[in-house]
């Protein structure tokens, strides 16, 4: 299979065009960068916290290049770099769902260590970091993160897929009195749970 360069191109403007409807302002990462076909995924090299951006340590080798690129995009968009991940922290942005200013959930999986976590808790001083182990599910070949079961929409709302999430997440969720959107058996495996929030209450999500 070789993928459609031309297709792709047209579906990230898509994309764009459907951000920046949504309110976002939207600038490309144009830092140099070798062939990573993984590098589409940009939420997972950074987090952004009040303080400015911290550069992760991807837990998939080929992927560690992608920090120092995103950190020369983040330094030409007037976003500080408030940290760094050194081995042998990993963490992936994948893993980390910020529940609000003060809370951020991180999954400890196959792709983020215990390292990583304790990596976060120091770099976010003010912040609590909650963390909990992901499931094996289909191993380390197919890895599973935090957001492959959980999508904030909202400050009391979230996507949700209870039959793999880890306890102590429903429950926070629901002491926090989140409606929780299930999703269904047939449409997990579509990475039903994964959507973007575009504004409160406003989900963008793959198509099928």
């Amino acid at each position: 299979f070789e993928p459609d360069a031309g297709a792709m191109a047209e579906e990230h403007a898509a994309f764009r065009e459907q951000l920046a409807a949504g309110g976002a302002e939207v600038i490309v990462a144009e830092a140099p960068h070798g062939p990573d076909p993984d590098a589409i995924y940009t939420y997972d090299p950074a987090i952004v916290s009040d303080d400015g951006a911290i550069l992760l340590r991807p837990g998939k080798e080929g992927r560690r290049g992608e920090p120092d690129a995103m950190g020369a995009d983040f330094v030409e968009a007037g976003v500080p770099i408030a940290g760094r991940l050194d081995a042998p922290a990993m963490a992936e942005g994948g893993d980390t769902v910020w529940l609000d200013e003060r809370t951020l959930l991180v999954g400890r999986g196959y792709r983020t260590n215990d390292a990583g976590i304790d990596a976060l808790r120091e770099l976010l001083p003010g912040v609590e970091v909650i963390a909990f182990d992901l499931p094996h599910y289909n191993g380390r070949d197919e890895v599973m993160h935090l957001m492959s079961l959980l999508s904030p929409l909202d400050a009391d709302l979230a996507v949700v897929y209870p039959p793999l999430m880890p306890v102590r997440l429903v429950e926070i969720l629901e002491e926090r009195g989140f409606e929780l959107v299930q999703v269904p058996d047939e449409e997990f495996a579509s990475m039903g749970p994964n959507v973007l929030a575009l504004g409160p209450r406003v989900a963008l999500a793959l198509a099928g």
